[in-house]
């Protein structure tokens, strides 16, 4: 072999030598690391939050059913009052004539009734003698009837103007805490309109009325199509009041009404709970946050917000299977709790969904699950691991 031969072969190998070291050298990237928790089911209260506004359950206007001047106000402002009782007096002189003066018509009607009356009564009597004519018989009942109405009549126009005279009291038309007069002593009052008067709310029970969106109850409904959904006891939802200060208004409410058909400008659904109050702290107009439970998911999931993304498909969540390998779940969601999704279906017990680094990882990639260092305290989801700890619930975005 020539000395170039040799040459030639000399380099070749070196260079297969480099190669060889270099591909050695480069070894492949480590999985990236994820945050994960190992999710359970178990029961899941359906919680829906919504900013409310209190009205009382039963209210009345006080209005001036007859004109006249208002001359005394008979009760306290802000004062509880009795269905019945006097509130103000409009000046009663003018109906206390008009009565006097439709009785007055009431007897002068009643004393020709009573003429007429005896006049036919003696015809009818004659005219079994043929001492009168039928024509007078005819005149003098004719007569006995005008009176008899004429008397109806008049007993109704005496009726009318004692109820005019009654209405000049203005009563209480029920019970409850009567507001600040809105008219002063002197007003001329039912000119033309009945004026209003004052106002009653009776505050001893508060309706809350509240809008939810009808896409959440829609998913409600499936699931409770699915067996999956208890109702709350006596297909009474619970409702609550939240305080400004986030803590819980003593009494516990129900809900009595909701609307059947969806608001078309806001896609919402108008709601009505109930609830007591007794020492009267909650007052009329009050706005206040409402927390309504549903009912209980029987075998729900709840992973945080973060946790959960949405495509054109809808909404799912990465997990990590016991290989490292990243899958897709495509889920169905509920309703939320605290700052979590509550899940229907699509996961599976043990399942280790991942909560933080989502960024880092797509579905058919490696991974390497590391426990993510919080989960919601109650059990519902737990750091992966052999020994998994409580921890606090996630936060969402």
């Amino acid at each position: 072999m020539s000395s170039r031969v040799q040459l030639i072969v000399a380099a070749s190998a070196a260079l297969f030598v480099v190669a060889c070291s270099k591909q050695e050298g480069q070894q492949q990237p480590p999985p990236p690391e994820v945050g994960v928790i190992v999710v359970h089911p178990h029961p899941v209260p359906l919680v829906r939050e919504a900013s409310g506004r209190l009205a009382p359950v039963r209210a009345s206007d006080v209005r001036a059913r007859v004109p006249g001047v208002l001359v005394k106000r008979l009760y306290k402002e802000g004062s509880q009052v009795k269905e019945g009782d006097p509130l103000v007096i409009i000046d009663p002189a003018p109906y206390r004539a008009q009565l006097a003066a439709a009785q007055a018509d009431l007897e002068q009607a009643e004393a020709s009734a009573k003429n007429a009356s005896v006049t036919a009564q003696r015809n009818r009597d004659l005219m079994k003698q043929n001492l009168v004519s039928r024509m007078q018989l005819d005149d003098s009942e004719a007569a006995e009837r005008s009176t008899a109405a004429q008397v109806s009549a008049a007993r109704a126009r005496a009726q009318t103007a004692r109820i005019n005279l009654g209405y000049a009291t203005i009563t209480a038309p029920i019970s409850g805490r009567a507001t600040q007069m809105r008219v002063l002593e002197g007003a001329l009052v039912g000119q033309g309109e009945a004026t209003l008067i004052t106002s009653i709310e009776q505050l001893d029970n508060m309706f809350v009325f509240f809008d939810q969106p009808a896409t959440d109850f829609e998913r409600l409904q499936r699931a409770q199509a699915s067996g999956n959904v208890t109702l709350s006891a006596g297909k009474l939802a619970e409702v609550r009041l939240v305080r400004p200060d986030g803590s819980y208004y003593d009494e516990k409410g129900t809900l009595d009404f909701s609307e059947s058909s969806v608001n078309p400008t806001t896609g919402s659904v108008a709601f009505r709970g109930r609830v007591a109050n007794p020492n009267h702290t909650l007052l009329s107009g009050m706005y206040v946050t409402v927390r309504l439970t549903a009912g209980t998911l029987n075998n729900g999931y709840r992973v945080p917000q973060l946790a959960l993304q949405r495509d054109g498909q809808g909404p799912y969540v990465l997990v990590v299977d016991k290989e490292g390998k990243v899958l897709q779940k495509r889920v169905e969601t509920v309703a939320t709790v605290e700052n979590d999704w509550v899940i229907s279906s699509g996961l599976a017990d043990g399942d280790q969904v991942v909560v933080s680094g989502v960024q880092k990882v797509q579905p058919g990639g490696q991974a390497k699950a590391t426990p993510a260092g919080a989960a919601p305290a109650d059990g519902t989801a737990a750091p992966a691991g052999p020994k998994p700890e409580a921890a606090a619930p996630a936060q969402g975005s």
